[in-house]
């Protein structure tokens, strides 16, 4: 684990959790996703998100101020995580960003592996992203600034910068219900990367 260990650089504070949504949104590109699974690190490089801002957005769980049991977190300061299931079987990975009392959040889409792996697109989706790292409902409102068994960190300094004409601005997927909200070019992913869930 020592030598993975010196793939992954500092981790991020909470600071940078509470900018602007979608700015969180564009500069997470490029930033590892670790976890820790006993002695194990798997690390995989962020290559596709989405930005939520709520309550304006008709596509958020926060949408008009709404709050629940499965949302609390969302009205948390940034640097939470805020995981929720979809369809009775597939995990999402999202994090809470702003300031405390405005609920809006970034859904991690999909990572590039970084740690070996055979298939590179093995968390080409925010569902089986959460199915590699073994993400479930025991992570919610854990937080990313302190955490020992998740975390977000910079890639090697070689690797840090990214070219913005690599960032592509596109729709979310699957909101077709959020009318007009829907068009929102509020997807963002690296288009080199062969672990986009969609191009």
């Amino acid at each position: 684990m020592e030598k993975i260990a010196l793939l992954v650089g500092k981790r991020l504070e909470r600071e940078f959790y509470q900018k602007p949504t979608i700015k969180v949104s564009k500069e997470l590109l490029g930033k590892y996703l670790v976890r820790k699974i006993n002695k194990k690190l798997l690390i995989g490089r962020i290559v596709e998100t989405e930005a939520y801002i709520g309550p304006q957005d008709k596509a958020a769980h926060s949408f008009n101020w709404r709050i629940s049991k499965r949302n609390i977190i969302e009205y948390a300061q940034g640097g939470y995580i805020y995981i929720y299931l979809v369809y009775g079987m597939y995990w999402q990975l999202n994090i809470v960003t702003s300031s405390a009392g405005r609920p809006e959040c970034v859904l991690i889409r999909a990572l590039e592996p970084i740690t070996e792996e055979k298939d590179i697109r093995i968390a080409s989706g925010p569902g089986k992203l959460c199915k590699w790292l073994k993400l479930d409902s025991s992570f919610y409102a854990k937080d990313l600034s302190q955490s020992r068994d998740i975390w977000v960190a910079e890639p090697p300094k070689a690797y840090a910068k990214i070219d913005k004409r690599q960032i592509v601005a596109a729709k979310r997927i699957g909101i077709d219900y959020a009318k007009e909200w829907k068009d929102k070019l509020w997807r963002f992913y690296l288009k080199s990367s062969p672990a986009v869930s969609k191009k």
